[in-house]
């Protein structure tokens, strides 16, 4: 039998890219202890924290059995995902090829879909509920257009196989859905984009996408309506 896996320390909130690491533990049965770094409150600055995420971003993990046996810590989802994959031998696919296919798609998350549906957020709802308003609209356009044409990208790439990256779900579907599932509020449409509907649809399904998702679920509020909030968030330097 397997040695036991101690609780891996996941430092969390619920967002997209928090959900990343969620939903990996849970899809790779993985055991954690789950550490909350409230955003909105600043908790990301804490020295404590910038030891484990020097770029003041969650998510973070520390693994206690890492490699040779000695605990290791992490920042950036892309980062945590392959780690997490390779520790566990799951979601890479089987082959060299799966891989590459892989980390391919993953890279294209982490600089594509990850920075423009968040700028996209950014500019569609919360900076005009700022103080003063910030309501431009080349940035809305800007925006919702780059995302609009990156999951057109994805949709024809969905139109050849079930998952992002071939036809086995990976570490690549489990960076790119907890964005993409927000297309509502990045004011996308599917209409024209049958593919991603689909696959939108079979990866939510999954048990693991699922718990990962409702990870802290309550935690989650309008960023919109707290002051305080988008002062930590958006104001300082």
């Amino acid at each position: 039998m397997p040695a036991k896996q101690d609780p891996i320390d996941l430092y969390f909130w619920p967002t997209p890219n928090g959900w990343k690491a969620s939903v990996a533990l849970e899809e790779m049965g993985l055991p954690y202890t789950l550490h909350l770094i409230d955003i909105g409150a600043g908790d990301q600055f804490k020295p404590e924290f910038l030891k484990l995420s020097p770029n003041n971003r969650m998510p973070a993990i520390t693994d206690p059995d890492g490699p040779d046996g000695a605990p290791i810590s992490l920042f950036e989802s892309g980062a945590i995902l392959q780690y997490l994959a390779r520790k566990t031998g799951r979601f890479y696919g089987s082959t060299e090829r799966d891989r590459i296919a892989v980390d391919q798609w993953l890279m294209w998350q982490m600089g594509g879909v990850g920075p423009m549906a968040g700028q996209a957020h950014h500019f569609l709802k919360y900076a005009p509920a700022m103080d003063p308003p910030q309501d431009l609209p080349y940035a809305k356009d800007r925006y919702r257009n780059e995302v609009a044409r990156l999951y057109g990208v994805l949709d024809r790439q969905l139109a050849r196989t079930e998952f992002a990256a071939g036809d086995f779900f990976s570490i690549a579907d489990m960076a790119i859905w907890p964005w993409a599932s927000l297309w509502e509020g990045q004011q996308q449409t599917l209409e024209d984009k049958p593919h991603l509907a689909r696959w939108l649809d079979i990866v939510g399904a999954r048990d693991g996408v699922i718990k990962g998702r409702a990870l802290a679920a309550e935690k989650r509020r309008n960023i919109q309506d707290s002051r305080s909030a988008q002062n930590v968030l958006f104001k300082r330097p």
